[in-house]
């Protein structure tokens, strides 16, 4: 399916304000059995709440985001067929060392820990994190170390974590999503909110309209590298890469265009 054929619903707030208000997907976790299957077949994890690079839409109940997009691409490059799973963020990984998943297309940036246990595929964009503050926050935050002494929301599993206590913030709090960080900022429970750039300013965009900012003088550490991931011992990511690496390359730029990924900072 193409890009101009998904739904066009994330440009509708309720669609966003109803997969941040939480538990969506979660119960629509399949039975992740080895069964046996047709050998053209890759089975696809991607978590549900990554709006735009993976999430599930509300209103047709399916797998949808730019990560979506681009692994049925490169499915259909190399003659596979792709099955799509919801699986939560924290057990992607799990799901694709025991064999449950065959890749990963999500949101989950590479990280030295995690490439001891994966394989990366190359990148197929790349982004730094965002910081977000309640609208009428004062000050200037340039970067992370403007944070100390701060309550600050990250989400579990992710870099992020690791980059805020680097800069010496000391009270870290950890979210299993960003939609409850946000949630909490606005209530007063955390201070800042810091994650993936792109997920904050498309539920900031077209989520609720929570009192909130994105900080625009602030910068991150660096950009990281956003990949499809496999496992180690297959030869699956080498034919990604192949694809990337010849006339598929190309193909990405209309995915991120479709998902207004190119109006950000830097692609790969």
């Amino acid at each position: 399916m193409s890009p101009a054929d998904r739904s066009t619903s994330l440009t509708r707030r309720t669609a966003v304000a109803g997969l941040v208000a939480g538990g969506l997907g979660a119960s629509l976790l399949a039975g992740c059995g080895k069964a046996a299957r047709d050998p053209r077949t890759v089975v696809i994890g991607a978590s549900p709440s990554g709006v735009p690079f993976s999430y599930v839409d509300p209103f047709s109940n399916r797998l949808t985001g730019a990560m979506v997009d681009i692994a049925a691409m490169l499915a259909a490059r190399l003659g596979l067929v792709p099955e799509f799973r919801v699986v939560p963020f924290a057990a992607l990984v799990p799901s694709l060392t025991t064999g449950r998943i065959d890749l990963i297309a999500a949101a989950m940036l590479r990280t030295p820990a995690r490439e001891a246990l994966v394989g990366f595929s190359r990148p197929v964009f790349a982004y730094a994190g965002g910081l977000v503050l309640r609208a009428d926050h004062p000050g200037r935050f340039a970067d992370l170390a403007a944070l100390r002494g701060m309550r600050v929301g990250a989400q579990i599993g992710t870099r992020f974590v690791d980059q805020v206590h680097e800069a010496g913030v000391e009270q870290v709090m950890t979210y299993q999503g960003l939609g409850d960080m946000l949630r909490d900022c606005v209530h007063g429970r955390i201070d800042a909110v810091y994650g993936d750039e792109p997920i904050l300013r498309t539920i900031l965009r077209v989520g609720p309209r929570w009192p909130l900012r994105l900080v625009g003088e602030f910068r991150s550490p660096g950009k990281e590298p956003l990949c499809l991931i496999g496992r180690r011992d297959a030869a699956l990511i080498a034919r990604i890469d192949g694809v990337l690496d010849g006339p598929g390359r190309r193909d990405l730029a209309p995915i991120l265009h479709h998902w207004r990924l190119d109006e950000g900072e830097g692609q790969a």
